[in-house]
């Protein structure tokens, strides 16, 4: 899969996990929903300053959205990290990650 697919899931996963419509994420960042959805299906790559709007509106830094490994992992190693990773994070943290890997595996 290549980084622009990965960059559109992960920005769908991060808008599903604000519980925030395409159209309604579109109109925050003065794009269309059509536009947002080439983005998030990994047609289109968003400019800077679309991205830093899509960003502002999804309340997270921009560094978010280039949060994905393209490459294979030991399936090991990626499970300690998430037992790592889970057990620091509170019943409503974990109930919000429940949604984005909801909305990124679902999708």
């Amino acid at each position: 899969m290549d980084d622009q697919v990965l960059f559109g899931k992960r920005l769908r996963a991060l808008r599903k996990a604000a519980n925030l419509s395409r159209e309604k994420l579109a109109e925050q960042t003065d794009i269309t929903s059509n536009y947002l959805g080439e983005i998030e299906r990994g047609e289109k790559w968003p400019s800077l300053q679309i991205l830093s709007a899509l960003a502002k509106a999804l309340d997270v830094s921009p560094a978010r959205f280039f949060e994905f490994d393209p490459h294979s992992a030991d399936p090991r190693v990626l499970r300690k990290q998430l037992d790592q990773f889970l057990a620091r994070r509170d019943a409503k943290q974990l109930q919000q990650i429940q949604r984005v890997l909801a909305a990124f595996f679902d999708s």
